[in-house]
């Protein structure tokens, strides 16, 4: 998909993205403190069997299980020399669930560095060698768009969408996870970000994780007064409360997420789905509000 084929889809239509992967993966059985991506690749029926929901429920857009499939992240599981192969075949996974009925989207997370202008480890060169390298591999093994999400700086988003642009021209999503103001975690608020990606050429830039939709209305709102390109909007399903095993459980179920999404499409959102615990059911009631929208 080309840039300009992505903007008369969201143009002509709200977007529907796809729901959770990592919170529905640990209800399906993954554990904690392991690779995600690993996981995955052992246990592929698990992926395809979440993602496959996904699309029954109406998903226009998957989010391949690479989000933590770069240098940087796999090295700390001792997984870095398989960095291609990993990617290859998570992508592939979501290209065989999709057959062509949805788009696929190479999805990649923060490195876990903050940029530093005085070099070393998180130095401009370092981050871009990491992001241009996993953009890369998705790019040619057939990802139809790149998703930067969850991003905590707005420098390095800046970064990973100058080293995505360096090697394909596809449409690149920028999401962040933002306090309730709009500030990024590390650098930089997501307002002035998204006025520097768009004219960087980003396709889409908001927001996922973080918060609940209830908490983004004004975020959207000013995104869309200020902004050329469509907004995201992919939060949790609530604020979590951690349980007494340390599990995290989200506050809204389906029918809640859904009426709280209504009004960030109502605030102009055109890309809207969900993040942690979220499921197919907050996908696919979703789907039916956007359609009854239109």
């Amino acid at each position: 998909m080309n840039k300009q084929d992505f903007k008369k889809l969201t143009d002509s239509r709200i977007v529907c993205l796809d729901g959770a992967t990592g919170t529905n993966l640990t209800l399906r059985g993954m554990p904690k403190g392991v690779s995600t991506e690993a996981w995955v690749l052992d246990h592929p029926d698990v992926l395809v069997q979440l993602q496959e929901e996904f699309v029954d429920a109406g998903a226009d857009i998957l989010y391949a299980p690479t989000f933590g499939a770069n240098r940087k992240v796999l090295s700390g599981f001792g997984l870095s020399d398989k960095l291609e192969e990993m990617n290859k075949r998570l992508l592939g996974l979501s290209l065989d669930v999709a057959k062509g009925r949805v788009l696929v989207a190479g999805d990649m997370s923060p490195t876990g560095l903050v940029p530093d202008s005085a070099g070393g480890d998180a130095s401009y060169e370092r981050i871009f060698e990491i992001y241009s390298e996993q953009a890369e591999i998705l790019y040619h093994a057939g990802a139809d768009l790149m998703a930067v999400e969850t991003m905590m700086s707005a420098d390095e988003t800046a970064i990973a969408l100058d080293a995505i642009s360096s090697v394909c021209d596809l449409p690149v999503l920028c999401s962040f996870s933002v306090y309730a103001d709009g500030k990024c975690f590390f650098d930089g608020n997501i307002f002035d970000a998204a006025a520097i990606l768009q004219e960087m050429g980003a396709a889409a830039v908001g927001m996922n994780c973080s918060n609940g939709p209830d908490q983004m209305e004004s975020l959207v709102q000013n995104l869309v007064k200020n902004s050329s390109i469509p907004i995201i909007a992919k939060p949790n399903a609530g604020l979590p409360q951690i349980d007494e095993k340390g599990n995290a459980i989200y506050s809204l179920g389906p029918e809640a997420f859904v009426n709280h999404m209504k009004v960030l499409v109502d605030a102009g959102a055109r890309l809207v789905g969900g993040c942690c615990g979220t499921e197919p059911e907050h996908i696919r009631l979703l789907k039916r509000m956007i359609e009854e929208q239109s």
